[in-house]
Order: structure tokens, then sequence, then C-alpha cells
């Protein structure tokens, strides 16, 4: 078996809402990339990346990609430097992708993301099979709110958590007293079982005014305090002057990134997801060098349509330290039945069925490969 043929696709799907944070792109949300891969005998995977320019690692680390740029890296130098190649080999895979293209994780995730549902399904096993194992069944959502009115935010929250959300994800990092604002108003007007994380996505302009930021929201008790700052140091820092442990995701995306985390006592856990590091094969080295370093993790993302989002589900099942509850989307297209509000971010999606989401989880889904079937009818409906 071998890689034969690839075709990229870049399609809008509508939001909900607009979702926005500290660092927020300029383009919405559901503006996609997503790839087609066909092997000799007529397998067939996809891959997608939710690629945006202005996301990216600290301190220009890592810059942004678009869904341009990952459909003309992977037409033009990512798939022809593998093809002819057997999927299974997906090691080797990386490693020719890293000889032909620095970089460009986003796009290395997509192609990386079908040669796994490739793989899975000429095996007839689901993708965390190939990945060591199926832990759990399903990821528990962190419903997130985006940066939104203080009102706007507790009414959502208030609908999510009656659809069955058990925890909430306050986008933070732009208005210091509004951010503070926000928790102690969740914290009256929803449930003390629910649980409340900030993510300051970089947006806090110095360690002293993190450090008092997310002091005050503490007296209301919130989970962890994701990504106050940019950089490591600076998280480290802000990590010595508060109670509640320090997530990081812009200073997370490569294992030498974990590594320097470790180093520096900055983060006691990660945002792990399939797209940082390059793909599912590279998230996974990334998971389990966490957790041989004792750092846990959620299922971050850049808010995946269902293909994306498949692929993060099975990541999570595969890493034993994936115990944290993670903004994995509720896919659901249009019509079909599950929540309006909770783990909800599109009006409609590009698989065929809606994925489960039981007791607060967002459930992975069975079958070979992804476990998904992809609407080829909504790819040219939402073509761009």
């Amino acid at each position: 078996m071998q890689l034969a043929r690839c075709k990229t696709f870049r399609i809008s799907v509508p939001a909900r809402r607009d979702h926005a944070w500290a660092s927020k792109m300029s383009t919405p949300i559901g503006y996609h990339a997503v790839v087609r891969v066909e092997t000799s005998d007529g397998l067939v995977g996809w891959g997608e990346s939710p690629a945006g320019e202005t996301w990216g690692g600290s301190d220009m680390r890592y810059y942004g990609e678009t869904p341009e740029t990952v459909c003309h890296m992977i037409e033009d130098h990512l798939f022809p430097a593998v093809k002819g190649m057997d999927p299974v080999q997906i090691g080797a895979i990386h490693h020719r992708m890293d000889k032909v293209v620095k970089g460009n994780p986003y796009a290395k995730a997509a192609l990386d993301i079908a040669i796994h549902d490739i793989m899975g399904k000429a095996l007839g096993r689901p993708v965390c099979d190939l990945l060591g194992g199926d832990f759990r069944d399903g990821i528990e959502v962190a419903h997130s709110l985006g940066i939104l009115p203080v009102d706007q935010c507790i009414e959502e929250a208030r609908i999510a958590v009656s659809e069955g959300i058990l925890t909430i994800k306050c986008k933070t990092g732009v208005d210091a007293a509004r951010d503070i604002e926000l928790v102690r108003r969740l914290r009256e007007e929803v449930s003390d079982t629910v649980k409340i994380r900030v993510d300051g996505n970089e947006g806090y302009r110095s360690v002293s005014e993190a450090a008092r930021v997310t002091r005050a929201q503490e007296e209301y008790g919130i989970l962890l305090c994701e990504q106050p700052m940019m950089g490591a140091r600076n998280l480290a820092r802000v990590a010595q002057r508060i109670d509640s442990p320090v997530m990081a995701d812009e200073s997370a995306w490569t294992m030498q990134d974990i590594v320097e985390l470790d180093c520096l006592s900055a983060a006691q856990y990660i945002s792990c997801y399939v797209a940082k590091p390059g793909g599912l094969h590279r998230a996974k080295q990334q998971g389990d060098l966490a957790a041989a370093l004792h750092i846990d993790a959620d299922i971050g993302g850049s808010i995946e349509l269902g293909i994306g989002n498949a692929a993060n589900l099975h990541l999570g099942a595969a890493l034993p330290n994936a115990i944290l509850p993670s903004v994995c989307p509720v896919t659901k297209p249009k019509g079909q039945s599950g929540p309006e509000v909770a783990g909800i971010y599109y009006l409609d999606d590009i698989v065929t069925s809606a994925f489960g989401f039981e007791n607060g989880k967002v459930m992975r889904p069975n079958g070979p490969g992804l476990g998904i079937e992809v609407d080829t009818d909504k790819i040219a409906e939402y073509a761009v």
C-alpha cells in the first residue's frame, strides 16, 4: 500500500457566535483546511487543519499558518515528499516531512491525521489503538465562553450547565477588572460543583498583574490558570506567586518546550493536542514525555470541526495523563440531536454524524481509523 494522491480544500463553516480571546485571530473560527489522501489500493483518509495567522508560540518561537499556507505546503512540498511511502511507516513519513519543510506543524498535522485515518482503516482498528491503546472513551468538555460581556457569559454558562457541562473555561487577559468580576459572578450564579478554569492567552502585561488577577479569582475557586503571560520564564514567575496550578499552551508546542517548562518549574499542566506539534505521532510523543515528568494534560485545540476533533479525542483516549476537562467541541451537524450550546461552536459540520455527549463528556467516535464519515456535499457547500 502506498500514498498515491491527495487533494486539499479550504472551507468556512458558520459559527454559532463569534469566539474571541486575548490574541484574537482576525479570521473567524471555522475557516479551515481539509485534506483527502488516497492510497494506491483506494483507501481514503481525511485530515483537518484549523490554522490561524495569529496563533503561534511565545516570543515568535512558532509562527502563524493559514488555510492557504497549509494547502500550499501539503500540495507543493509535503505530499510530494511522502508520495509512494507506506502509510504505516509514520515515523519515517515525519522524518521525510521535516527534511523538506521546517516548522509548519498545522500543515503536517493535517497530513498526519489523514495518514492515521488510512492506517486505522487498513488494519480495522481505531486510531487510538495505533497510539498504544484506549484509556478512556471520552473527554470531559470544558465549555469555552470566549471574550464576551459578563452578562452574556453568565447566560451562556447557565445554558451550558443545564445541558450537562461540568466545567466552564473563561477567556481572560484583556481587562483585569472584567476577568475578576466574571469569575465572581460565575461562582455566585452557577453551581458550586461546576469547575471554573481561566485562560489569559498571554494577555497580561506583567507578572504582577497576572498574579494579582489570579489571586483574586482564586477566592472564588478556580481549577487552573492557563497561559497568563507569554514565555516559560514568565509562567514560572507567575506560578511562584499563586496557589493554582499553571497550564502552558502557547508555551507547549514541542517536546523541547516540555523539557524547558519542567526545568523552570513553569507549569504543572500542559495543553496537548494534535495540531501544535505537527500531528498525532508527535503529539503522542509530547504527551508521553509530559507523563514521564509527572505533568498532566488537557486535550486543547483550535476549535476543530469533526475531523480534527475526532483526532484530538483519539489522542486523549491514548494518553494516560490527559485527565483534565478540555475544550473539545461537541461535534454536531445541522439538524441532528444534541446540545444547542454546550460545547457547540458551529451551526453545522462536515461529518455525517454527531458525536455522543454523555455525563459532561464528548465521546470518541468508534470504528476503524478516525471512526467518522465525511460529508462530501458539505465540503462542496462550504468550499472557499
